[in-house]
């Protein structure tokens, strides 16, 4: 058996840095066979446990090695209606790949001889996508039994996002009417605002999405709940129940002298410009985004990764000798940032610098940024997230060029809707509280799930809130 997991093909570093196509080709099915075939088809496969959806993964891998891709297909799907976008964006070596008998001990991420996962689910979901297989009510391929006596039942879903989009499917395929609620004007939430096009295709996405239209969920954009209408106002319209997957978009920011200059950005910000509003084909698209000429992108997460590759892309797109640097307090063991997107990026030219603290952006008579300030850090005791915390080296203060900045330092929960609904509970962060077992509110009826409930996490996670959430409203409708 070769223990070298087999790498899918992609494009050249300097090719996929001037453009946002899809970096990560997926595996041909000689590939797919292949890498299934390293799988020992353990008798109690803990890769499943990892998984937080619990997708039958010895299952539908030892389908593949039987070339029966539709029954793989289906066994994804009974537990995941996304395959091919959980196969792009899932950090499986934090997940099934960590749990995966050939990790070996105590690695804090999956090791090198840990099987594919994500890329076998990615091949999997593209051959439904490309053999149009992908209704599973039209075709048969029914993973959840469909109950009529619930389709009496309408649940609004608040957010088209990850945790919208899985509770929705959820819901529908047991017979349930949903309409999603979206406040931009475009579906996808985090997928669509944050993620680049060059990890996730909007054709990808949107296909996923149209997948849920087809089996009949609605979707009704530029409608802000809290806004537009309000819980109780939903209630009145006859909807039995209201799922709330608001995401967490509110940003973070760093609280230093200068983080008020002009040219420093949000990531929030930033991505949605450049991903959402389309800010990279400018002026064909017609919203713009700044582009200096030293980046410097503060944060050790995706979405710092993210911007930084965007950044770089955008610093070529202009003719601009690439300058895009990553600054985090810590060392790259402890950024939580995915394996993968932290070696293309490294591929592709961002530069990274480690145990650095910012501590001032300081500008011009203009007020545009034009230096960032830091300090140099050692690694301390492991703090309440159990990484070791950063500690400021005295007298290390030193300066870098920095024309335009991006903070990228974690999101909190969007107050709209909670702020004009008192007697929803929320934690001192903002998070909406939930009976974890139901993930139902203080409001009865009223569920939730994804970062507006655990704070800022990975699609996955937010997808196994919302598959748990479903279940509650499930049980709570047949109690009706």
């Amino acid at each position: 058996m070769n223990k070298t997991p087999l790498k899918p093909k992609e494009i050249d570093a300097l090719k996929r840095s001037v453009n946002f196509d899809e970096v990560v080709l997926g595996y041909s099915e000689s590939d797919a066979l292949a890498e299934a075939a390293r799988c020992i088809q353990c008798k109690a496969p803990k890769c499943v446990a990892g998984c937080p959806v619990g997708i039958g993964i010895k299952k539908f891998i030892y389908q593949i090695t039987q070339k029966d891709y539709r029954a793989a297909y289906r066994t994804i799907r009974e537990k995941n209606n996304f395959p091919s976008l959980c196969g792009r964006v899932c950090p499986a070596e934090y997940q099934c790949r960590k749990t995966c008998i050939f990790t070996k001990k105590d690695e804090p991420f999956a090791s090198d001889g840990a099987i594919n996962i994500h890329f076998l689910e990615r091949f999997i979901g593209d051959y439904g996508m490309k053999n149009k297989i992908s209704d599973v009510m039209g075709t048969g391929l029914k993973p959840v039994p469909i109950t009529r006596p619930l389709s009496k039942f309408k649940v609004a879903i608040v957010g088209s996002g990850p945790a919208g989009l899985c509770c929705a499917g959820e819901l529908v395929r047991n017979g349930i009417k949903v309409v999603i609620f979206e406040g931009l004007h475009k579906t996808g939430g985090v997928l669509r605002y944050g993620i680049p096009p060059f990890r996730l295709p909007r054709d990808i996405l949107d296909f996923e999405i149209n997948c849920l239209k087809d089996l009949g969920v609605e979707i009704d954009t530029n409608f802000i709940v809290g806004k537009t209408k309000t819980l109780d106002e939903l209630f009145v319209d006859g909807f039995s129940a209201i799922f709330l997957g608001l995401g967490a978009g509110i940003p973070s920011f760093l609280v230093i002298k200068g983080e008020n200059l002009c040219n420093i950005y949000s990531a929030n910000e930033f991505l949605t410009r450049v991903n959402l509003m389309s800010a990279y084909k400018f002026p064909q698209a017609h919203t713009p985004v700044n582009e200096g000429k030293h980046i410097i992108v503060v944060g050790g997460g995706n979405t710092a990764i993210d911007a930084a590759r965007c950044a770089l892309r955008l610093q070529k797109r202009a003719g601009m000798k690439p300058d895009t640097t990553i600054v985090y307090r810590r060392t790259e063991v402890e950024m939580p940032a995915r394996r993968l997107e932290i070696e293309h990026a490294k591929e592709e030219g961002v530069i990274f610098r480690f145990l650095v603290k910012p501590s001032e952006f300081v500008g011009d008579e203009n007020g545009f940024v034009k230096k960032l300030t830091s300090l140099e850090c050692t690694l301390g005791e492991p703090d309440a997230s159990g990484r070791r915390r950063p500690v400021e080296k005295p007298g290390s203060n030193f300066d870098m060029e920095c024309d335009m900045a991006v903070i990228a330092v974690g999101l909190k929960a969007n107050q709209i809707l909670t702020k004009v609904t008192p007697q929803l509970k929320v934690d001192k962060y903002g998070d909406v509280m939930v009976n974890p077992e139901t993930m139902e509110t203080s409001i009865k009826r009223v569920f939730a799930g994804g970062d507006i409930v655990g704070g800022e996490g990975t699609v996955i996670e937010a997808m196994g809130m919302a598959k748990k959430a479903a279940n509650g409203i499930i049980n709570v409708l047949r109690s009706l």
